[in-house]
């Protein structure tokens, strides 16, 4: 760390944060009663409340935010423009959301038409599409895994030409399939979401991102640690962090702190402690780089940190 500097207060640009009103006509199914326990995240009623920017701006208030990145908060498909309307009015009053990256299911007959209506607001730079299939029903998003499809495929395949970016959340046991697919379009950056989410040990999440590393147009976000260890593990997290940052290296990996939906495993302060602890040995530049600077490069932003 460079004399006289405090890891608070280097430039933090949060590359996955979520916003919703839930007294607004934008509808969120996973956020609306009834709750069920059984599902990947467990009961979130905790935190189905609304979550505007000045809710995280309180809780990250420790922290020197130059900058956030929305991602697409569950809302349903057909609000899919309206969210990123609303998120784009945000910007235009706060600032921030800096980067929005919205909903499109890529399999949809009519993507090209969503894709241009996205792109067409300033803040969009990527869609996300959340594809993780599991085989235990307990950790499945979806009733089958899609990633194979030719309609979802050929949906990919239009990011490109959209100059939109892609935030991939799945499972490692997924990779393989999609780094053949990623490997075809080297022109559409993708960034992992959650550092992979590696909820069936060591040796698959690290071959899955050992096939996505290998592609020069993958990075990842180092986030959502709490849903794979059920809570703040200071080991576990040290071990990932670094385990991840070894396979992609620092100039290809960025911090996120997953809020409010890591709320679910932990304190905002205490996330974001544990993701800095692992790296306190890096250089400065290697922190300034994982805080902020790569999230400002990958997502576009044109913020000076």
């Amino acid at each position: 760390m460079g004399e006289g500097t405090h890891l608070f207060d280097l430039p933090f640009v949060d590359a996955h944060v979520h916003l919703w009103d839930l007294g607004g006509p934008i509808r969120y199914p996973w956020l609306t009663p009834p709750f069920a326990a059984d599902g990947p995240n467990g009961s979130v009623e905790r935190i189905a409340a609304t979550y505007l920017i000045d809710d995280y701006l309180r809780e990250a208030a420790r922290w020197n935010v130059a900058g956030i990145v929305h991602v697409d908060a569950g809302a349903m498909p057909e609000d899919a423009l309206a969210e990123t309307q609303w998120l784009q009015g945000i910007a235009g009053r706060r600032g921030m959301p800096n980067a929005i990256v919205a909903f499109a299911d890529l399999a949809d007959p009519g993507l090209d038409a969503l894709l241009a209506a996205h792109a067409a607001h300033r803040n969009v730079r990527g869609i996300r599409h959340i594809v993780n299939w599991h085989a235990d029903p307990s950790r499945t998003y979806l009733p089958r895994d899609v990633t194979g499809d030719d309609a979802w495929q050929a949906g990919f395949a239009r990011l490109g030409a959209h100059g939109l970016s892609f935030d991939l959340q799945a499972y490692p046991g997924q990779f393989a399939g999609l780094a053949k697919l990623i490997a075809r379009h080297p022109e559409t950056q993708v960034i992992v979401n959650h550092a992979g989410m590696g909820v069936d040990g060591e040796a698959e999440w690290r071959a899955g991102m050992a096939a996505l590393a290998a592609l020069p147009n993958v990075a990842v976000k180092i986030s959502g640690l709490g849903f794979v260890f059920r809570g703040i593990d200071l080991a576990g997290f040290r071990a990932r962090t670094l385990a991840a940052i070894e396979l992609f290296g620092a100039d290809r990996c960025m911090f996120a702190s997953d809020y409010p939906t890591d709320r679910l495993f932990g304190p905002f302060d205490a996330t974001m402690e544990a993701l800095a602890g692992a790296v306190a040995d890096f250089t400065e530049g290697e922190r300034r780089a994982l805080f902020a600077r790569n999230a400002n490069r990958i997502y576009r932003l044109d913020l000076d940190v």
